[in-house]
């Protein structure tokens, strides 16, 4: 008995030393940074000091940090990539096919020149690769131990290229985005050490204690929380500026657990504030205009945005966030967003504003790694702009559903033959178009796909559960469909290898109809190259409409229920089996149209012969 008692104890102790080590973890970084900005020639100083914390089960040797504002020089890799690509490439990097990086001034490229970094006190070896920097630790970082990383440094503020740098379009003086030497995320698959060449970012959550100083004349806009309001231009009615024998005031700022630090500087700059019941408290700053007016009518429905978002997905987790006039566009950080102010209309800015917000949820709060998996990052972002969209400015004409212009546009795209497989690394596609249908519209179409296949309910309860287990996580693609597939009950692998690892497309038709005395016999026909299941549609004379569901039978659950009306389980389509035969209890002279998916859910490449009208 004592034997066998001591080899399962053994065998638990090893087992649960074994399953530890595979178990999830994240890694943890605190920066303390002081910056001194001389405003005039868009430089800056820089000191910081990082506790990082390894709670992997790996002993880790070297630290990888990024220092992104590399990339914006002539002949550096973004270059380079531009160049290849000619007109292929992202439109903001070049101009008629030309690289806006190949003349940038020398005095306006982008520079990070490390001084020195040290380990706990002491000088460590380090090598810079571009936009990657190799931190060779002295001392190794042990599983469950925490080490301290400080350097100092300069940077030269770049021309104004691709969402970071001086003097943008707008008349913008600075936005500091990815702007410091930053720490690279570390999990099960290795470091995140990814070159940058224009698109995604990915980092360890993070608290930050930035101090700023800066030309007293200047308001800054960042996400995080301003320590000292009464002591800066912008935040209080109070004109006493505190103010350095420079003329420089400080500003000091804190933010927990976010994944970067992002600011932005400008004298022109006013600050609005109002307050989200439930949460946010709301930052616009911007310069005020007559071309920049729609920000005032934008309040309402940022503020109902928030609600929405809070209801449906999950609640936003920290005190406040902030939308800043700066960038190329619109890009997410911790807390905030860099957007262009000047907007054709309300709408305009909002949906700039909804798509931005959104990556709160997914980008940050779910902070996949965007460099490997943008589509888990624009087009679950894309889905929940849409969405909030379609409830505070509805259409005109009212549509089958708020994606309709998604589907259509995917269609539309099909067709040239340069789509790209949504599974490729962000700065990895050759055509930036391929990139932009692959990470935003099939990412947004991957969750309205999931709609249609498990149905409405359910897809909102798996959203739901998705932000209650894996928010302040940094979730896959593979937890994510752990909880569909938990939550419908079906096999929803098969889906997610299809939509996001090819290009095989959808294309159901009707083949034939045979109309008998009380009854109708449908032929249909799979003409694709991606099984799905077929929601079929009668229409009747006397207006019901009923759906018949035939489950493709390698979900092996089929869909009981959704918001498009009750539905009638039909036997399982093989995915091998070309044609299929559906009987309906309705004469010719009963039915009004009938046809493949009244709903519109389903992307299918030739919608055109999914329906008939009965004449």
């Amino acid at each position: 008995m004592v034997r066998n008692f001591l080899s399962i104890a053994l065998i638990l102790v090893f087992g649960l030393g074994f399953s530890q080590k595979g178990a999830y973890y994240q890694q943890k970084a605190k920066y303390k940074m002081d910056i001194d900005v001389d405003a005039a020639n868009f430089t800056y100083n820089g000191k910081q000091s990082i506790q990082y914390t390894n709670n992997s089960p790996d002993q880790l040797d070297v630290i990888y940090m990024h220092l992104y504002w590399n990339a914006f020089k002539s002949g550096s890799m973004m270059d380079q990539r531009v160049r290849n690509q000619g007109k292929n490439s992202d439109k903001r990097l070049q101009k008629d096919g030309v690289s806006r990086l190949a003349s940038i001034p020398a005095d306006q490229e982008g520079k990070q020149n490390i001084h020195w970094i040290k380990q706990n006190g002491k000088d460590v070896k380090f090598e810079i690769q571009e936009t990657i920097m190799k931190v060779y630790l002295n001392e190794p970082l042990k599983p469950n131990s925490t080490t301290s990383l400080s350097m100092e440094w300069d940077a030269n503020i770049p021309m104004q290229i691709r969402r970071s740098g001086r003097n943008n379009s707008e008349g913008v003086d600075m936005t500091m985005t990815q702007w410091y030497p930053k720490i690279s995320e570390y999990d099960y698959d290795g470091w995140a050490a990814f070159d940058y060449l224009g698109r995604e970012f990915h980092a360890p959550f993070s608290d930050f204690d930035v101090t700023i100083k800066i030309d007293k004349n200047y308001v800054i806009g960042a996400g995080g929380t301003l320590e000292n309001p009464s002591d800066v231009k912008g935040y209080t009615a109070s004109t006493d500026i505190k103010a350095d024998q420079n003329g420089k005031a400080t500003w000091k700022w804190t933010a927990k657990n976010i994944l970067d630090f992002a600011w932005a500087a400008d004298r022109d700059y006013s600050v609005d504030q109002f307050t989200v019941l439930g949460g946010p408290k709301v930052y616009f700053v911007y310069q005020k205009s007559d071309k920049t007016k729609y920000w005032e009518e934008a309040k309402p429905y940022v503020t109902k945005y928030f609600q929405i978002m809070n209801a449906q997905f999950g609640q936003y987790a920290w005190p406040s966030y902030s939308f800043i006039q700066g960038g190329d566009g619109g890009m997410e950080y911790g807390m905030c967003t860099m957007i262009l102010g000047e907007a054709r209309s309300v709408k305009d800015l909002c949906g700039l504003m909804f798509h931005e917000g959104s990556h709160s949820w997914y980008q940050q709060m779910l902070a996949t790694n965007e460099s490997v998996r943008p589509w888990m990052d624009e087009g679950f972002t894309s889905y929940a702009e849409a969405y909030v969209s379609n409830q505070l400015f509805p259409p005109a004409k009212p549509q089958p559903n708020p994606f309709i212009g998604s589907i259509n546009s995917y269609i539309k795209f099909v067709k040239t033959g340069k789509e790209e497989p949504a599974s490729w690394l962000g700065d990895h596609h050759d055509d930036g178009t391929a990139y932009t249908f692959a990470s935003y519209v099939k990412g947004e179409l991957f969750l309205v796909e999931l709609g249609y296949i498990m149905g409405e309910q359910n897809l909102a309860k798996t959203m739901k559960q998705y932000y209650d287990e894996w928010s302040m996580k940094h979730p896959t693609d593979r937890d994510f469909i752990h909880i569909a597939q938990q939550v419908s009950g079906m096999d929803l692998k098969w889906f997610h290898n299809y939509w996001i690892n090819t290009t095989k497309t959808i294309d159901y038709a009707i083949k034939n109809v045979k109309y008998d005395a009380s009854s109708t016999t449908i032929t249909l026909t799979n003409n694709g190259t991606l099984p799905m299941p077929v929601d079929f549609n009668v229409l009747t004379k006397d207006r019901q409409v009923l759906t018949y569901h035939i489950p493709l039978n390698m979900m092996h659950t089929p869909k009981t229920k959704d918001i498009y009306g009750p539905i009638s389980v039909m036997p399982y389509w093989y995915w091998t089996q070309k044609d299929y035969e559906i009987t309906v209890p309705f004469n010719k002279s009963q039915i009004q149209a009938m046809g493949i998916d009244f709903s519109q859910r389903l992307a299918d490449i030739n919608p055109a012969d999914n329906i008939i009208e009965v004449k």
